[in-house]
C-alpha cells in the first residue's frame, strides 16, 4: 500500500520555464555560455540534458559555481512561478485520501516553501533539495531510510529524464508527466512506470496502484 507520494518540482508541481530561462540567460556572459533562444525551447525539450549542456556550451563542472547565483535569482522572482493548474488539487485530494506528501527537488528549500507559501500549500511533510544535477536516486533512498519505509509505499512523480533514472536507480515507481521540462519523445526509451497528460492522471495512477 502507497504511504507517501513524493513530487518533483520544478515542471512538475510548478511552472518555473519562465523564470528558469531568464535566470540562464542572465548569468550567461558571467559564465560564458550560451543563452536560450526561447522560440527553441521545445527542441531542447527533446534532447537528453547532457546534449542540452553541449549545444548550449555549458561546462558540466560549472554546476557547483553557478548553482548559488541561480537560487539568488530564483529567490528574487520566486512571485513568477506558479503551480501549473489543477495541481493544488491533486495536492489536496492526496491529502484527504490519507496519503502523505514530500518533495523531492533540485531547487532550494527556501524557494519552494515560498512558492507553496503564495498558492496556500500546507499538506507537505518534508522537502529534500538536492544541489546536483543528477544524484535524486541518493535522496530517494535518504528518504526511505528515514522515514522508514519499503519501495512498494512510495511513489515519485517527475517530468525529467534523470527523474526516471534516479526512480529506477533506487527501485521506487514513478508517474511521469507531459508538462514539464522534457518531451515525451525524450522519455518514452526510458520506460517511465506511468505516463500522465493531466493532473488527475496522476490521481488516477495513484488510486490504481492502491488497489
Amino acid at each position: 500500500m502507497l504511504k507517501y507520494i513524493i513530487f518533483d518540482f520544478d515542471g512538475t508541481l510548478a511552472d518555473s520555464r519562465h523564470v528558469f530561462i531568464s535566470a540562464w540567460n542572465s548569468l550567461a556572459d558571467k559564465h560564458k555560455y550560451e543563452k536560450i533562444n526561447r522560440a527553441e525551447w521545445n527542441t531542447l525539450r527533446k534532447l537528453p540534458i547532457l546534449e542540452r549542456i553541449k549545444r548550449l556550451n555549458f561546462p558540466i563542472f560549472k554546476t557547483p559555481l553557478i548553482i548559488s547565483d541561480f537560487y539568488r535569482f530564483y529567490r528574487k522572482y520566486a512571485k513568477e512561478i506558479k503551480l501549473y493548474p489543477g495541481m493544488k488539487e491533486v495536492l489536496d485530494t492526496l491529502e484527504r485520501k490519507g496519503y502523505n506528501i514530500a518533495i523531492i527537488s533540485s531547487n532550494s528549500e527556501d524557494v519552494i516553501k515560498e512558492v507553496l507559501r503564495r498558492n496556500n500549500v500546507r499538506n507537505i511533510s518534508q522537502i529534500m533539495s538536492s544541489k546536483f544535477i543528477f544524484g535524486k536516486d541518493q535522496l530517494i533512498r535518504r528518504f526511505l531510510k528515514e522515514q522508514h519505509l519499503r519501495k512498494s509505499e512510495v511513489m515519485y512523480v517527475g517530468d525529467e529524464q534523470r527523474d526516471i533514472f534516479a526512480c529506477k536507480t533506487a527501485g521506487v515507481k514513478i508517474i511521469w508527466v507531459s508538462w514539464g521540462y522534457d518531451a515525451k519523445e525524450l522519455v518514452q526509451s526510458q520506460k517511465p512506470d506511468y505516463f500522465v497528460d493531466s493532473p488527475k492522471g496522476i490521481l488516477e495512477v495513484v488510486y490504481q496502484q492502491d488497489r
